[in-house]
């Protein structure tokens, strides 16, 4: 079944888009759908060879920015790629959606076209994290500001799920997010939450330190929205920081530009590892469908990977895991 992509999200759309629904159908095999304004793919796509490729248009005359708020959108944008590529999913014409598009809209979008997996109380929006050992899974990464220590549950079920089936994790060890490894660590909502975690079928190994997390001592961290999102931008500002310093310090002297290049093979496979295209996209957890979402500067590359993400996750029956894992854990 087709892959379902939203040709209007990145910052430069629709060319990575269709860089990479050209990549994923000629490697991947598969059929790729590009929901979009048809007047700017069709030109683009006419003057690539794709005669032989699987790659159909959808027509999506309506454009969300990444400036426009989901709610006035879906009113006055009623048309736009999100929508029309969640219809298609909810129509059963394809088995996955992707988009580098408004992560707010992205979620909004789906919960109105698709709504949430019965028993979900709260969908989790997902996040990949580079760490020592290769990837770790953090939600939630900005969903949920607020958030009960029950939801904690689901958000540790979905994401162990997501991790043994995508990620090949087999009995992921998951971990709760906080300022001490003891179990009196924390503020009210950790600690409520730590004696809730302790008493699931999960491989819950405890409470988490960011030294820890990105050491890679967990496959999967759980925290709240807020938290998650200060978490991962917080990251995200500390590795661009990093980067500046050593990129002025290496040219700062032509004997320090001599050692650059002697070290260019490591700085390109720290730059691998820290670069988001390398993942592509991360779920929507407990939507009722599957929802990738990637970064909105996603070129090519990137949209190929969240393609194969999504790929990968349709594979491996993710959907049907997931159903079931919160229906168990509903009749417990």
């Amino acid at each position: 079944m087709a892959i379902i992509l939203d040709a209007m999200g990145s910052d430069t759309y629709p060319l990575p888009e269709i860089e990479g629904a050209l990549r994923a159908a000629e490697e991947l095999k598969i059929e790729i759908i590009l929901v979009g304004k048809k007047e700017l793919i069709e030109p683009i796509l006419n003057q690539k060879n794709t005669a032989h490729l699987p790659i159909k248009i959808e027509d999506a005359p309506d454009i969300l920015e990444m400036t426009d708020k989901p709610v006035e959108a879906a009113k006055k944008k009623p048309l736009n790629s999100m929508a029309v590529g969640l219809d298609l999913i909810k129509s059963g014409r394809g088995s996955a959606f992707v988009t580098a598009g408004n992560t707010g809209g992205a979620m909004f979008n789906a919960l109105r076209k698709l709504g949430r997996i019965k028993g979900v109380q709260r969908p989790a929006l997902t996040a990949i994290f580079p760490v020592k050992t290769g990837t770790s899974v953090v939600l939630d990464i900005g969903a949920n500001a607020d958030c009960r220590p029950d939801f904690f549950i689901q958000f540790a079920i979905m994401g162990s799920i997501y991790a043994e089936k995508a990620l090949h994790r087999p009995n992921p060890k998951v971990s709760l997010l906080a300022n001490g490894e003891e179990d009196m660590k924390g503020n009210q909502l950790v600690k409520d939450a730590h004696q809730l975690l302790k008493h699931t079928p999960i491989n819950f190994t405890g409470n988490i330190e960011p030294k820890e997390l990105f050491k890679g001592e967990a496959d999967v961290i759980i925290t709240d929205g807020f938290t998650g999102n200060i978490l991962l931008k917080s990251s995200e500002a500390v590795a661009k920081m990093i980067t500046d310093i050593l990129k002025e310090e290496l040219l700062s002297s032509f004997r320090t530009k001599i050692g650059a290049v002697l070290a260019k093979p490591a700085f390109a496979k720290i730059k691998k590892t820290m670069d988001p295209g390398e993942v592509g996209a991360a779920p929507l957890l407990g939507i009722d469908g599957l929802v990738f979402v990637g970064h909105g500067r996603s070129d090519g590359y990137a949209i190929f990977n969240a393609i194969k993400a999504a790929h990968h996750a349709v594979e491996a029956d993710l959907m049907d895991a997931l159903r079931s894992g919160i229906e168990a854990q509903l009749s417990e």
